[in-house]
């Protein structure tokens, strides 16, 4: 698990750095395709239930879930880039949001509120921890700053297969919750919206938008759960701009 998680890590880190206006977004995908076979794993995603692509790249008002394609990359626009591989077995599965260029300060807000989020769930990742409360803290965070989150699409445990229990929301999920445990390892996923929570999906049957077009970030790192400090498999230097939360510089 630490050797896919470095890898998505690495690969998604190079796909960030490509993020630029007039890009396609298919461009960004058979780039991910060239670093795959370079570190010798492959996609997650290609064929997982028919998905077309190598990475899941969403724009904007996308949620997760994008196909990358002739699309091209705008000035101001943000892009969620997912990668997800199998190395030896083993699954990595990280994401990030990504801006082209200036963008507007509320957007910026969106982008530093959601990556802060994900870490404010990492640091419930340790053993004999309630999992609600994991889930939990994500919603906490972002509420007071006027954000939603998106309730149809959750995080989920993660090993040899993409999706393993147990689902890991970005809410707190009514009813018992399980103890987490060490070496238990989760794909801890916030996705968070600018406007209403409510999403649906486009005709290609993958691509998931917001209900009112408004913009929506995402976040999302493979974290291992240990009896003391949790463990970031797919460890990255973050993104966003924690001065936009009054916070310290990271």
């Amino acid at each position: 698990m630490r050797k896919a998680g470095s890898i998505a890590s690495t690969i998604l880190q190079a796909l960030a750095k490509e993020v630029a206006p007039g890009r396609t977004t298919g461009e960004i995908d058979q780039l991910a395709a060239e670093l795959m076979r370079e570190h010798d794993c492959k996609s997650a995603f290609l064929g997982y239930r028919g998905f077309p692509g190598y990475t899941c790249i969403s724009v904007n008002e996308e949620v997760v879930h994008g196909i990358g394609g002739p699309r091209k990359i705008m000035p101001g626009d943000i892009v969620k880039i997912d990668v997800g591989i199998t190395k030896s077995g083993f699954i990595g599965d990280n994401a990030t949001t990504v801006a082209a260029g200036d963008i507007p300060l509320e957007t910026k807000r969106l982008l530093a509120v959601t990556e802060q989020s994900l870490y404010e769930a990492i640091k419930h990742a340790r053993a004999g921890r309630k999992l609600a409360d994991l889930c939990g803290s994500v919603e906490a965070f972002t509420k007071p700053h006027g954000f939603t989150i998106v309730r149809e699409f959750v995080g989920h445990g993660v090993g040899r297969r993409l999706h393993e229990e147990p689902q890991v929301p970005n809410y707190r999920p009514p009813g018992k919750s399980p103890t987490l445990e060490a070496g238990m390892t989760l794909a801890i996923e916030p996705m968070v919206n600018a406007g209403v929570p409510s999403v649906r999906i486009l005709d290609d049957g993958w691509t998931v938008i917001t209900e009112d077009r408004k913009p929506s970030a995402h976040f999302e790192h493979t974290v291992l759960v240990t009896s003391g400090d949790p463990e970031i498999l797919t460890w990255r230097p973050r993104e966003a701009l924690p001065e936009m939360l009054g916070l310290p510089p990271w």
